[in-house]
């Protein structure tokens, strides 16, 4: 057996990928190969070069597992807008989110990232909605904290996750 298939993928260890490279595993990211869809990416690189390439990103519940653990462990106002975001553009609404993220729940790491959702989320003085509206307005605004509360919490209730 290779030393590849032996190490353990826990979030924020260290994963060799060669004899003088590593990277830290990011908590969730099984999530992330799971949902996840291509993406084509076209422009002007920095060179002023013309380039088109296809590559795949992490679709909508991936990103709130990956981020919702990020919240916990960072608390940053940036994540918070973040989980807010994307429950409140992605897609056609709030079903297409939870139609992304339900398949998650049998992972952990998702299963851990709801928790953290419902600890962080659930009433417009919680941390969550106060740092977004720190991120977006530098200070609290009770509409908006209320949104957030609405927009995160909405895709946890049709998953079950509330």
């Amino acid at each position: 057996m290779t030393a590849r298939n032996t190490f353990s993928e826990y979030g924020g260890r260290l994963r060799d990928i060669q004899p003088d490279f590593a990277a830290i595993i990011a908590p969730g990211l099984r999530c992330a190969f799971r949902d996840r869809k291509q993406v084509t990416l076209a422009g002007t690189t920095l060179f002023g070069e013309e380039a088109t390439r296809t590559i795949w990103v992490c679709d909508a519940g991936a990103y709130l597992v990956l981020k919702a653990l990020a919240f916990d462990s960072r608390g940053e106002n940036k994540d918070a807008c973040d989980l807010f975001y994307v429950p409140r553009n992605y897609g056609s609404g709030i079903d297409d989110v939870a139609a992304r993220l339900g398949p998650l729940l049998d992972d952990p790491e998702a299963r851990s990232a709801l928790a953290i959702l419902r600890r962080d989320f659930l009433s417009i003085d919680a941390v969550g909605p106060m740092r977004v509206a720190a991120f977006l307005f530098e200070g609290p605004n009770d509409e908006l904290q209320a949104d957030v509360v609405s927009f995160v919490t909405r895709p946890l209730s049709l998953v079950g996750g509330l």
